[in-house]
């Protein structure tokens, strides 16, 4: 399981401005109902994209 302020990358396009291998930080970790992450993505500057709640299989770990 990824962990609050892990560093993960989208694994699709999340939605029109979160395209895939765009990088963001957990915020929250949910496990109930079923697991999910509050992420802020980032783009090239750092400046903040979108913040989005994402599946498991939205994302992966990304490895510094």
């Amino acid at each position: 399981m990824i962990k609050e302020y892990g560093v993960v990358k989208a694994k699709r396009d999340l939605s029109e401005c979160i395209l895939k291998g765009c990088k963001g930080a957990v915020l929250m970790v949910f496990e109930e109902p079923s697991l999910a992450y509050e992420i802020e993505f980032v783009d090239a500057e750092g400046d903040t994209i979108d913040i989005i709640t994402a599946c498991p299989n939205d994302i992966e770990d990304e490895k510094l």
